[in-house]
C-alpha cells in the first residue's frame, strides 16, 4: 500500500492508524498556542438605545503588508465594560512564529445586519502582549482614527486590559502515539436499570448460552484493539448506576473487581471475568450519569499533562444503553477533558435514542458546555453497535 500522508487528532486517528498498513505523519512543526484573558472598560457608547455590544478582531500582518484576520471573539450584549471568555489561538496561525510581528486589534460595536460601528483599534506584537500575566495586565488605549482627527480634546474610546497572555505547548494525538507513549485504557460499564434484568433474555446484560451479550462484545472489540498500545495490559474498569453491596448505595464509580483501591483488571481477559463474576451481585438501578467516570480519567490525564511531555494518552471506552441523565454536567466535564491528553470512545448497544451521544460526538458542531466555553478539540468518538452494515470490531478495526 502507498504511504498516505494525514493530519488526524483524537479517536479517530486511532481509528486510521489501525486501517491502513503504512502511515507517515505531517504536522505543523510549532505546536504552541496562544492563550488569551481580555476584558475592556469605558468603552464608548454606540448604541441609540443602548450601550454598545463589543466584540475584538486579531489581525497580523502579512509579508504583503496586508492585514489579515486571525481571531474573532464572541459578543457581549450591551456592556461598556466586557470580559470576553479565554481564547486560545494556534501560536503559528496567530503571528506565523514571529513574536515582533505587527498585530493590530479592533474592537467594534456588533449590528444584526453587518454594518459593525469601529470603537477603536491599537496595534501590538506577542513581545508586548506577553508582559501581561501574574495579576500584572497590559493597558492598551482603544483609539478611533476619525475621532482622534476631528477632536483635540479626545483621549480614546475605551481601554483594552490584556489579562493574560500564556504560550503552551499544545501535543496532538500523532504526537503522543509516534512518540511512544503509554496508552491508558479504561472501561465504564452502564448497570442502570434501563438495560433490563440481567436474568431475562430481553436485557442487554443477559448473558446467552454462547456466553456473549452486546456488553462483552463491545469490550472485546474495542479492548483487542487498544490492549497493543497499552504495555502493562492492566486495565481500569469501572461501572455506574447500580446499587452496589454491602451499603446498597447507588454508584457511578465502582471498580468491576470490587477493589477501589486497585481496580486493575489483567488484560481484556480480565475486564471479561470480571463484568461476568460482578453482574449476579449488583442491583441494576439509576440514574444514567456520565460525568463522574470521565472525570475520574480526567484527573489521572491532568496529572500527566503536568509532566510536560507527551509520555501518556488515556483512552475511556463507555458502553450505554444510550440514556443519559447529567447531560450538562457531562458536556463540561467533556470540555474540561479536551484540553488534556484524553479520548473517549462511546459504544451504544441496544435500540434506544441515541440522539445524547451523537450530539456529544460534536460532529455536526463543536461541542459547549452549558456556559457556552467550547471544547479545545473533538474528544468523542461515538459508535452505535448496531450500525447497519458495519459492526464495531469492523469500524475499528477495517481490513488492512
Amino acid at each position: 500500500m502507498d504511504k498516505v500522508q494525514v493530519k488526524l487528532s483524537g479517536v479517530s486517528c486511532l481509528i486510521f492508524l489501525l486501517s491502513v498498513a503504512q502511515i507517515s505523519a505531517e504536522e505543523i512543526k510549532d505546536t504552541r498556542v496562544v492563550y488569551l484573558e481580555i476584558e475592556a472598560r469605558n468603552l464608548d457608547k454606540k448604541d441609540f438605545l443602548g450601550k454598545s455590544d463589543p466584540f475584538l478582531e486579531f489581525y497580523k500582518q502579512t509579508d504583503a503588508g496586508m492585514w489579515q484576520l486571525v481571531y474573532r471573539s464572541e459578543v457581549i450584549k450591551n456592556n461598556l465594560n466586557p470580559c470576553w471568555r479565554k481564547c486560545s489561538v494556534p501560536l503559528q496561525t496567530f503571528c506565523g512564529g514571529d513574536f515582533n510581528k505587527p498585530i493590530k486589534v479592533e474592537c467594534a460595536d456588533h449590528d444584526s445586519d453587518g454594518s459593525h460601528d469601529l470603537i477603536g483599534t491599537f496595534e501590538t506584537n506577542l513581545t508586548e502582549l506577553q508582559k501581561a500575566g501574574d495579576g500584572s495586565p497590559v493597558e492598551f488605549e482603544c483609539i478611533h482614527p476619525e475621532k482622534k482627527q476631528k477632536k483635540k480634546s479626545y483621549k480614546n474610546s475605551g481601554i483594552i486590559r490584556i489579562k493574560s497572555c500564556k504560550i503552551e505547548t499544545e501535543y496532538s494525538f500523532l504526537d503522543y502515539v509516534m512518540g511512544g507513549c503509554q496508552i491508558n485504557f479504561t472501561v465504564g460499564v452502564d448497570f442502570t436499570g434501563s438495560n433490563g434484568d440481567p436474568k431475562s433474555p430481553d436485557s442487554l446484560h443477559y448473558i446467552s448460552p454462547d456466553g456473549i451479550n452486546e456488553y462483552l462484545i463491545a469490550i472485546w472489540s474495542v479492548g483487542s484493539v487498544v490492549q497493543d498500545y497499552d504495555t502493562d495490559k492492566l486495565f481500569p474498569a469501572f461501572g455506574f448506576g447500580a446499587q452496589v453491596p454491602p451499603s446498597w448505595q447507588v454508584s457511578h464509580e465502582f471498580a468491576l473487581n470490587f477493589n477501589p483501591s486497585n481496580p486493575y483488571c489483567q488484560g481484556i481477559q480480565g475486564i471479561v471475568d470480571a463484568y461476568r463474576q460482578i453482574l449476579p451481585q449488583i442491583r441494576l438501578y439509576g440514574p444514567t450519569n456520565f460525568s463522574p467516570i470521565i472525570n475520574h480519567v480526567a484527573r489521572f490525564a491532568a496529572h500527566s499533562a503536568q509532566q510536560g511531555t507527551a509520555s501518556q494518552y488515556f483512552i475511556l471506552l463507555i458502553i450505554t444503553d444510550g440514556e443519559i441523565t447529567d447531560l450538562d454536567q457531562t458536556r463540561q466535564a467533556i470540555v474540561n477533558a479536551s484540553k488534556l491528553p484524553m479520548s473517549i470512545i462511546i459504544v451504544g448497544v441496544g435500540e434506544a435514542d441515541f440522539k445524547a451521544m451523537e450530539f456529544l460526538d460534536g460532529d455536526n458542531g463543536v461541542l459547549k458546555s452549558l456556559t457556552g466555553e467550547p471544547a479545545a478539540r473533538d474528544i468523542v468518538q461515538f459508535v452505535p453497535f448496531r450500525h447497519p452494515g458495519a459492526s464495531v470490531y469492523a469500524l475499528i478495526t477495517s481490513e488492512k
